[in-house]
């Protein structure tokens, strides 16, 4: 116990780059998902088609895969990013992607009739969209954008493979250093941490919902 004691610190210090990471991830994806999956439900050809291709791509290929691509394959087009900015960058293009899916059916799952009703009501498009559609959108897709969040704090370390001093990483060179695995229980304890912290968020918030059930 006092060498995790001693080792806290360190681990913490890795902790603000995990959330750091965490927080620009959710504030660029979610809004990025939500302008994907209109596309997706467009019924023009030229914005629904290479929105799909995108989502398939971003799904169909591991996120590690993608954070390597980013770091060290666009340089060789002239595109660089420093460590950081390649982590964020890679993990708001895959994060949309799976919102997309998640807000298309959201979209796709509420009844014509409220668009006909808007219709009659004289809203605007933007109206319908912002009073209307993505209320209900929210609400019914919580659940599982509460799942992609969780997923999210665990996938945040794989940006150890960019070298960046994320808690995992912390962790993995306190073990190496002092020849123990005892960090790396460290390094488990925040991430149960995080994830039974956000996990209550979001209960907190589907129970606020449930009330207009």
């Amino acid at each position: 116990m006092n060498y995790l004691i001693s080792v806290l610190p360190q681990l913490l210090e890795g902790a603000k780059i995990t959330l750091q990471l965490f927080v620009f991830t959710l504030v660029g994806s979610i809004p990025l998902g939500i302008l994907f999956a209109f596309a997706l439900s467009n019924r023009l050809a030229v914005l629904r088609w290479p929105t799909q291709i995108y989502v398939w791509l971003m799904r169909g290929t591991p996120l590690l895969l993608q954070l390597i691509f980013v770091f060290y394959g666009l340089p060789l087009i002239g595109i660089v990013f420093d460590r950081f900015d390649a982590a964020i960058f890679a993990f708001i293009l895959n994060y949309a992607a799976y919102f997309a899916e998640i807000f298309r059916g959201g979209i796709q799952s509420i009844p014509k009739g409220q668009y006909e009703a808007a219709q009659v009501l004289r809203l605007k498009p933007s109206q319908t969209i912002t009073k209307i559609i993505i209320p209900q959108v929210f609400k019914i897709t919580l659940p599982s954008v509460g799942n992609e969040v969780i997923s999210l704090v665990k996938d945040t370390s794989l940006i150890y493979i960019l070298g960046l001093s994320d808690v995992m990483r912390m962790g993995k060179i306190a073990m190496e250093r002092d020849a123990t695995l005892l960090p790396l229980a460290g390094v488990a304890v925040i991430y149960l941490c995080l994830t039974g912290i956000f996990t209550l968020i979001l209960k907190k918030i589907e129970t606020h919902y449930n009330y207009y059930r």
